[in-house]
């Protein structure tokens, strides 16, 4: 069972500049919320409460503002520091002393999941033993993504952005490995870009025949928020269902609520916390 999470939070959102030049991409909005609301839920609804957050050096205080333990939501949040992005498998040497000897999922700061059967899946992924399992989502352009071929949930084969590909499932920023994951990434060299890649750990895996698959299903959401343009249609998408359905995407105190790793109580705090605003609203009337 994976019982720690890695938030890989770093990164210079070059894509994005200017707007990130002053602020770090995941403490701008999506809608209502900061964008790390949303990766920090997903872990949440796979009942891990030990999590790292990676940030960019210097940023650090920013992020303890918004938040500083994980106890008002009955968690463990831990933060460490980057100097320089060096690939998302540095995430893993960063954070060794954080895993120890344990089994630990990462998702990338900027990933957006959702959907009805979500949770159901994540739940399944936690309870990886041995190898690693990648979270998987059909395209229509699978030239801009790493693509996977897939047989019985086994990989067959991963390709970075293929100009040809009889398979449309892109591997999400979202990852579940075992301890092993400590010894593979040692032995990771620097690609062309100067970075760890991360289609250079999971084919060690592969290698083993330890690599699985799970899917996102038909009617769930995986989006990048690595452009403005991505970024901007998120924002609209999360706007669009809440506003419709009446409930919050990535309500992090109402998940943990529902976890019972806090009670009514916490949930009164974090509205002081947070003050006058839509957000505390919705928070009064999951408690009231």
């Amino acid at each position: 069972m994976i019982k720690k999470g890695i938030i890989l939070s770093g990164g210079m959102g070059t894509r994005m500049s200017p707007l990130t030049k002053a602020v770090n991409k995941q403490l701008l909005p999506i809608y209502d919320k900061p964008l790390i609301f949303y990766p920090l839920s997903i872990l949440m609804l796979a009942k891990i409460k030990d999590i790292l957050i990676i940030v960019n050096k210097g940023q650090l205080n920013q992020y303890k503002k918004l938040l500083p333990d994980g106890k008002n939501l009955g968690m463990r949040i831990n933060y460490l520091e980057q100097d320089k992005p060096r690939g998302l498998p540095d995430a893993f040497k960063i954070g060794k002393n954080f895993i120890k000897k344990d089994n630990v999922a990462m998702i990338l700061g900027d990933n957006f999941f959702y959907g009805q059967s979500l949770s159901r899946m994540l739940l399944e992924c936690v309870k990886l033993k041995n190898g690693a399992k990648i979270v998987l989502h059909k395209v229509v352009n699978p030239e801009k993504f790493g693509i996977a071929t897939v047989k019985n949930k086994k990989i067959l084969s991963l390709k970075e952005k293929p100009k040809v590909s009889k398979s449309n499932l892109a591997v999400t920023g979202l990852y579940f490995f075992d301890n092993k994951v400590i010894k593979y990434v040692k032995k990771l060299k620097p690609s062309y870009r100067n970075e760890l890649e991360i289609v250079d750990l999971l084919n060690e895996y592969k290698k083993n025949n330890k690599l699985t698959a799970e899917f996102i299903g038909r009617g769930g959401a995986w989006l990048d928020t690595g452009s403005i343009e991505d970024f901007y249609k998120t924002s609209n998408f999360v706007s669009a269902i809440e506003n419709q359905q009446g409930f919050k995407i990535a309500c992090i105190e109402e998940i943990a609520l529902n976890n019972n790793w806090i009670n009514k109580k916490r949930i009164k705090d974090s509205i002081k916390f947070y003050g006058n605003c839509e957000y505390s609203t919705y928070l009064k009337k999951i408690i009231s």
